[in-house]
């Protein structure tokens, strides 16, 4: 196995971008997998979920959706990139097709077996992806946001794992029951772990979990999410 990590330089709306690809390049033909970070943006922690992947099987492409040289440092900053984001979500639906669309130039990527995973806002990327009708097969939400964009989805194909912290004060039960709700309107193949004692974050290993178990690691669920994943994986990638 010789997993390598380079640099991917792609065009888009509000471009360009700084992705990083990363795969096993003595394997040949594999499954792709988006990896969509947390607000902050592509990040070490990034790197070292995508190198797990690769090892599993699966050619990465760790997907930068604010630009080139941006990334968020703290909350604020983060915060501050996210909400640049989030406030025109046709242009970022556009960046995230536009990710997957540099995932199939990938050398030996499988363009009939995508997938898509992410982290926090990265959840929300996943969904908002299959809510395009992107062509992927799957997809996997770790403790993501789920309020929908301001206009009606396409068909969507994939098929969605969402692990929810049940305790998660950015997605509370109302907005859970909303997002099933609209998954099961779709028609979409999908279930929903939801983790007791469990907040936003769990699978942050740098965030310590608060006293109300609301928010920060919580390695039993991220323990079993992990496991989650590779079984849908299987299942949907092979």
């Amino acid at each position: 196995m010789a997993i390598r990590q380079h640099i991917h330089l792609h065009d888009g709306p509000g471009g360009p971008f700084e992705s990083t690809a990363v795969y096993d390049s003595a394997a040949g033909v594999q499954p792709g997998i988006l990896l969509f970070p947390n607000f902050l943006g592509t990040k070490e922690w990034d790197f070292d979920k995508a190198e797990e992947l690769a090892k599993l099987g699966y050619k990465v492409l760790v997907v930068d959706y604010y630009g080139k040289g941006k990334r968020g440092t703290d909350m604020e900053s983060g915060g501050k990139l996210m909400g640049e984001l989030t406030a025109d979500r046709a242009k970022m639906r556009d960046r995230l097709t536009g990710a997957l669309a540099e995932l199939r130039k990938l050398p030996g990527v499988d363009p009939a077996r995508l997938g898509a995973i992410g982290f926090c806002l990265g959840g929300k990327c996943v969904l908002d992806l299959a809510r395009s009708g992107a062509d992927i097969k799957a997809g996997i939400v770790f403790h993501g946001v789920y309020d929908p964009p301001p206009f009606p989805n396409a068909k969507m194909i994939a098929k969605l794992l969402v692990c929810h912290g049940w305790n998660d004060p950015l997605c509370p039960p109302e907005a859970t029951i909303g997002l099933g709700k609209e998954l099961t309107a779709s028609g979409v193949d999908w279930q929903l772990i939801a983790y007791g004692h469990t907040g936003h974050a769990f699978t942050a290993n740098d965030m310590p979990l608060d006293a109300d178990k609301t928010f920060g690691f919580q390695p039993d669920t991220n323990r079993r999410s992990w496991l989650a994943m590779q079984n849908f994986l299987q299942e949907t990638l092979g």
